[in-house]
């Protein structure tokens, strides 16, 4: 064929080529213009110009927040500190149940370990089967990272085009992390990222919430529900939405066949399983010693005691808080320690592992004891003698005053605090309190809660009913705490008793008796017994009440402590200066000043049961007293260790000093007020105790140590004048003394704690607590004292 000539006309079939032609080109156009600009979008998006692109060191950092763990020394998860909604425990890759990660990259992204943060074959099964074909149901093209990417940095969109245009800046986000981060790096990120419901955020507290297991416990089952609920977590809730549950897990379980980590018959039999959980939600007032939480965040997070952050009535606490500073490590640890980057931790979002000096089992047995004792018994007494009392619960001295003390406490409400806030009058405000009655729930011993109708004013009647406690047991060589029990019930009763302060009554005594033995008197030295009154320094008789048992009779030291004697005691206060005796309290660590009077031998100061087991420990420890101790080390997210504490002791007396005092305070359960310890509780082996009330049965104590432990508790009402009107319920006693029995029992009949009911003090074998009295001797009284040389003097020491 030859050319085609000037001015011959073209053939349609040229002309058709030459239209394609240019059609071509045109197309080739466009996507060369789409392509530079998708390039130029791309470099704008990871320029940061477009978009949101993070900090290169938020990327080296993408999850600085996690819930710090507290761990008890028996290895378990006690509870954990985090911000709200976001308990996220974080967890290593090694710590990973296989089987998780199987069903999550099955599931997820079968091409997960192939490609470099975007998936272009899933990428091009969503654009043509989603945009084009419009089967939504195909499943999305993100992959594992980008998912990630999501979780880490992205906005909710408030619609579809949002959430397009957000897309691209994931898939860069995702290619930035695939350089940072290697695959298994990558899935731990994302699987300690997600929010399972229920507080559960991250893989470890999903474990935890869904099957009380860590993640390296998790089945096939177990592994491919949780991976299930990643598509949706409230929709595919086991709590809620059980079948579509299942039928999600059962989809993993497939892809997990597909992908070749299950084979047909084991798929096939897992799908047929039930879907069954252990359901733990985390909550702040369910978890184990909740009282303990609060003081140890309380105490960690404790800035520097500054006297302007003080109210004017807080100017112990601000000298107490002062002191610790300076001398307790653990008191205000988050903010005397410094983190690498210069800031100071924070236990709700640094991911603290700390180490708790606490029992689980034991904490568990203190708690139960109360609630068999107070909850079983004691309550129920107390309801009983205010039955159709006008002033219940208060006590009958102060039924003229219900109302004020009422008005006192409806003050103290956070209620009342909002609505003054809110401009209402005083008026107004009772009007509120006592007319309007509103859906409440309310604290039942038999039922934890109880939903009701209730004005707020009857409320706060009700709720102070409930006698409170204070618990708390320790190692009396390494200062140990092992258990910690604040109240009856954290979620009704916030305040802790068991480092709130209240008259301490007859536990002071042995105090007193420690003072005599140090400046030389023995057990055996005594007394003839009958009243005795002292003046104080302004020249008022003190008086003290007492039982008219043994009257003009020579008793011993050792017998009037056994019997809680008040009479021999206030003769020992003769003995020495009140002011001696003061300080003597402070030696034994109890914090607030005693007023140096007479009657200080009776305990009307205040302590609490911290301080008070603190200072018991000085008896079996051969004078030296240990503080007690709440935690034993901290690491850091990465497992550093950033902290290890040791116990803090100070010697009070000497070592004979403290046998002497270990075979009286024997003597208060062999033979004395303590003595249901073995009448009732059967408990066999050595033990040293003290019981003690204050006036009107306002406060009841009771103290005990055994060679391996040393444990106090104050049982009374949430104020003073609410207790019981009859001694026999009201003394320490029948109040506290219980908790203590059911207690060792509990821990005796737990042949894993390797407590047993069998120990023997560490006391020389040829010591003789009497060999050194001489003041008191039988030739002292022989032709000084003529009342006991009628007795017969020989006779009285024999």
């Amino acid at each position: 064929m030859g050319k085609q000539t000037k001015g011959q006309k073209k053939s349609p079939k040229t002309k058709a080529k030459s239209s394609k032609s240019g059609i071509v080109k045109i197309l080739w156009g466009l996507f060369g213009i789409a392509a530079v600009g998708g390039i130029l979008f791309f470099l704008l998006v990871s320029a940061g110009l477009i978009g949101y692109i993070p900090k290169i060191d938020q990327l080296e950092n993408p999850i600085d927040k996690y819930a710090s763990q507290v761990i008890s020394t028996d290895n378990e998860l006690l509870f954990t500190y985090s911000l709200s909604n976001d308990n996220r425990i974080f967890v290593d890759y090694s710590e990973l149940s296989p089987h998780l990660i199987n069903a999550l990259v099955a599931t997820e992204d079968v091409r997960y370990y192939s490609h470099s943060g975007i998936d272009i074959i899933g990428l091009g099964r969503v654009i043509f089967k989603t945009l084009i074909l419009s089967r939504e149901e195909s499943g999305g093209g993100s992959t594992i990272t980008q998912q990630l990417a999501k979780l880490l940095y992205s906005p909710r969109a408030n619609n579809k085009i949002e959430r397009v245009f957000q897309k691209p800046v994931e898939w860069v986000i995702a290619a930035k992390l695939e350089r940072f981060y290697s695959k298994d790096e990558i899935i731990n990120l994302y699987l300690n990222k997600y929010d399972f419901n229920y507080n559960a955020v991250g893989i470890e507290s999903a474990a935890r919430t869904y099957f009380n297991k860590t993640p390296n416990e998790l089945n096939i089952e177990e592994s491919a529900m949780l991976v299930g609920m990643l598509k949706n977590s409230s929709l595919y809730n086991p709590q809620r939405r059980p079948e579509i549950t299942r039928d999600r897990r059962n989809v993993v379980i497939t892809q997990m066949q597909k992908a070749g980590h299950l084979n047909k018959q084991v798929a096939d039999s897992l799908k047929r399983l039930p879907l069954e959980i252990d359901f733990n939600r985390s909550s702040h007032v369910d978890i184990v010693a909740p009282y303990y939480s609060q003081h140890l965040a309380k105490i960690m997070m404790a800035k520097k005691p500054e006297r302007k952050n003080y109210a004017s009535w807080h100017r112990q606490q601000f000298v107490e808080d002062s002191v610790s500073w300076v001398e307790d490590p653990l008191f205000g640890w988050c903010h005397k320690n410094k983190k690498p980057d210069g800031s100071s931790y924070n236990i709700y979002t640094d991911g603290l592992k700390i180490y708790s000096t606490l029992d689980s089992r034991m904490q568990r047995y203190a708690e139960a004891a109360v609630k068999e004792h107070l909850g079983g018994y004691l309550q129920d007494q107390f309801f009983r003698e205010k039955k159709g009392k006008s002033y219940a619960p208060y006590s009958r001295e102060v039924s003229d005053r219900v109302d004020n003390l009422m008005m006192a406490a409806v003050r103290q409400s956070e209620r009342y605090r909002v609505l003054k806030q809110g401009g209402l009058s005083e008026e107004e405000i009772i009007r509120n309190f006592k007319e309007k009655p509103v859906e409440m729930k309310v604290f039942s011993w038999e039922h934890r809660e109880v939903d009701t109708l209730m004005t707020p004013w009857d409320s706060i009647r009700y709720h102070k009913n409930f006698l409170r406690t204070g618990f708390m047991a320790m190692d009396p060589l390494t200062g140990h705490v092992k258990a910690y029990v604040g109240g009856p019930d954290f979620k009704f009763f916030k305040y802790d008793s068991a480092t709130g302060k209240r008259q301490i009554g007859s536990t002071i005594k042995p105090y007193l008796y420690t003072l005599a033995m140090e400046e030389g008197m023995s057990p055996c030295d005594g007394m003839i017994h009958g009243p005795i009154r002292l003046m104080d320094e302004n020249g008022k008789p003190w008086d003290p009440r007492n039982t008219r048992a043994a009257t003009g009779e020579f008793v011993t030291i050792k017998w009037g402590l056994q019997n809680s004697d008040n009479w021999v005691t206030a003769w020992l206060m003769s003995q020495f200066s009140p002011y001696a005796f003061a300080r003597m309290l402070q030696s034994f660590g109890l914090k607030t000043p005693a007023d140096p009077v007479v009657s200080l031998a009776l305990g009307p100061n205040d302590a609490s049961v911290y301080e008070m087991v603190g200072a018991y420990s000085a008896f079996i420890n051969k004078g030296i007293r240990v503080e007690p101790m709440i935690v034993t080390r901290i690491e850091d997210s990465y497992g550093n260790e950033v902290a290890t504490f040791v116990p803090r002791m100070k010697e009070i007396v000497s070592e004979t000093t403290s046998y002497k005092m270990l075979d009286m305070l024997k003597g208060v359960v062999d033979g004395g007020t303590a003595g249901r310890l073995r009448r009732i509780y059967n408990l066999k082996g050595q033990m040293g105790a003290k019981t003690g009330t204050t006036n009107n049965n306002s406060d009841g104590w009771f103290m005990s140590f055994t060679p391996s432990l040393v444990a106090g508790c104050w049982v009374g009402g949430d104020e003073p004048s609410i207790h019981f009107d009859q001694m026999v319920y009201g003394q320490g006693a029948s109040m506290a003394l219980p908790i203590h029995g059911i207690f060792y029992q509990k821990v005796y009949a737990d042949k894993d704690l390797n407590y047993t009911d069998d120990g023997v003090f560490d006391i020389p074998a040829d010591f003789d607590p009497c060999h050194d009295r001489q003041r008191y001797s039988p030739d002292f009284y022989r032709g000084n004292d003529p009342v006991i040389e009628s007795q017969g003097i020989d006779d009285i020491f024999n």
